[in-house]
């Protein structure tokens, strides 16, 4: 299985963007998705998960209300919205699988950069 991240890019405060994270495979073994980002220097941070099946969400506190996970199940796709961006969000982003029965996410995308001016 591999994991495809795309649609970072740079962009003024109060923009917006949506990442897509296409996968190759795994469907039906697919617990969760999620989104992580990382600033160089710091610790990667969850940013937004969702069950594959169930289409449970979860949202990090400083993203919840401006960012949106949605997934196509047809596509075998997640997507993040984010709106009202600040430089705050400015980082990396990563898309993750964890399989079912399995307690850590084990497939990672490569990552997408987005910056967020001021």
């Amino acid at each position: 299985v591999q994991l495809q991240a795309s649609g970072g890019g740079r962009v003024q405060a109060g923009a917006s963007l949506r990442l897509a994270c296409a996968s190759s495979g795994g469907a039906s073994t697919t617990l969760l998705m999620a989104w992580f980002r990382q600033i160089p220097g710091k610790e990667r941070e969850f940013v937004a998960s969702i069950g594959w099946s169930s289409g449970n969400i979860a949202y990090a506190d400083s993203v919840r209300g401006r960012f949106t996970i949605s997934r196509d199940y047809a596509k075998n796709t997640m997507y993040l919205e984010m709106f009202s961006l600040q430089p705050e969000d400015t980082a990396v982003y990563y898309c993750a699988r964890r399989r079912v029965g399995r307690s850590a996410y084990e497939y990672w995308g490569q990552g997408t950069l987005v910056t967020v001016s001021s």
